[in-house]
This record gives C-alpha cells, sequence and structure tokens, in this order.
C-alpha cells in the first residue's frame, strides 16, 4: 500500500502515529490505496547468425525498458548465455550496445536454444524468476539439437514464469506457418506469440506485456499445426 490523499482505506498504523503528535487529543484518519508494483521482466534474446539482422535492433528495444523498467534482467545466448544486464544500464545506447558486442564471445554464431534454456533454468531460473516475473523470448525456433531437451526446457521456464511471450521474426512472412520442429516444439508451451521484426510488432509488445489475456497468433498457429497433423 501507500498513501493515499483522497478518502479510500484507512490506514491505521498511519492515523495512530498522527494522533501521537497531538497527545491523542485529535485523532484524524490517514487513508492508504494499493500500490501498482509492475512484476520483473526477463529477455532472452537469441544472438545467432540466423538472428544476426535483428538483435541489434532488439539490443536498443531492452536499452529503453532497462531505462523505464526496474526489476528488468537481460541474458543474450547463442551456443551459451551472457548476461548483459549490467551493460544495458548504461545510460548512452550506443555505448550500452557496444559494451554487449564486446562481451558476447559466441556472436553471429550457432545456437542452441534447448542448452541454452537449460543452463538458464539450472543456474538464472531462481535468482530472476521470483515476484510472478514475466519472460519475453526473442528468437527465430530453428533448433538444430534433440527436441526432447528442448520441449523439457521450453515447458520448465513456462512453469516457472508467469507468463512466456514468444517474439519470432520469421512471421515477416506472410505466409508464415509453424513448419519448423524447433518452432512447433516450442509453440504449446509459450503464453503469447508475436512477431517481432518491425518496430510496429515491438510496440504490439507493450500491450502484450499489460495484458495478461493476449495470445498473438498462439491459437492460430496451433489450428495450423492440429490441421497439418490431421
Amino acid at each position: 500500500y501507500r498513501m493515499s490523499p483522497s478518502v479510500a482505506r484507512i490506514d491505521p498504523r498511519a492515523t495512530m502515529r498522527a494522533a501521537m503528535r497531538t497527545g491523542g487529543d485529535l485523532i484524524l484518519p490517514r487513508f492508504r490505496k494499493r500500490r501498482k508494483v509492475h512484476p520483473p521482466l526477463v529477455i532472452l534474446a537469441d544472438i545467432s547468425g540466423s538472428m544476426s539482422q535483428y538483435t541489434r535492433i532488439f539490443l536498443h528495444v531492452m536499452h529503453v525498458l532497462s531505462e523505464r523498467r526496474r526489476g528488468l534482467h537481460t541474458v543474450l545466448f547463442g551456443t551459451r548465455l551472457t548476461n548483459i544486464t549490467r551493460q544495458m544500464r548504461n545510460k548512452d545506447p550506443d555505448e550500452a550496445v557496444d559494451q554487449c558486442v564486446g562481451s558476447v564471445r559466441d556472436w553471429s554464431g550457432g545456437t542452441r536454444i534447448g542448452e541454452a534454456l537449460n543452463d538458464f533454468n539450472r543456474l538464472w531460473s531462481r535468482r530472476v524468476l521470483g515476484q510472478g516475473a514475466i519472460v519475453i523470448l526473442i528468437t527465430d525456433g530453428l533448433e538444430r539439437d534433440s527436441l526432447d531437451v528442448l520441449d523439457l526446457e521450453i515447458d520448465r521456464l513456462h512453469r516457472s514464469c508467469r507468463r512466456l511471450i514468444w517474439l519470432n521474426p520469421l512471421m515477416r512472412w506472410e505466409n508464415f506457418a509453424p513448419k519448423a520442429h524447433g518452432i512447433r516444439a516450442m509453440m504449446p508451451h509459450v503464453t503469447s506469440f508475436r512477431a517481432g521484426h518491425n518496430i510496429a510488432s515491438l510496440q504490439g509488445l507493450a500491450a502484450a506485456i499489460c495484458d495478461p489475456r493476449d495470445g498473438g497468433d498462439k491459437a492460430r498457429m496451433l489450428a495450423m499445426m492440429r490441421l497439418k497433423s490431421g
């Protein structure tokens, strides 16, 4: 709760503290109202070669979010995890991006989504997924390793957070369909599936974060998967 100047819920402690200043001769009620606290945000961004044309755009978006949102953690992954939360706190966006690039060893390399999620779930989830955190996963979903590991770890991640929002830049294609095995393995475990290739799609992300009912294009993708399976 926080103090409220208007008539709301009575705050007994604040009322008694104020009354003690006058020895109890005058007791005027103090009020309080619920304080709005945004849940923590955790961003997991793919920096593999197939995502290279989008990586810097996403880094600038992450920097803006770092300035405007408290409790934001940013982790990049390709073949390994790199935590860039500290670098994103630099007030200059260009310097922040340059520091991120300098700290990453597997920039524009391969990708192992399942193994990266396994490392995150094992090493970082307990530290950053408390208080109902929302996870934003940015990847094209083109997994080349075991789908069993990917299915297990994406399910574990989904169960550990309040919501799991997946941004996929492949949705820039008008005829995009969830044909890749990695995408099909991940789709049932995400809360919302959205495009992530231009400014308009990133503006839609803000609405998705604020709306707990937002599912993006998940329902349509699942219907396409069932139709193909049938």
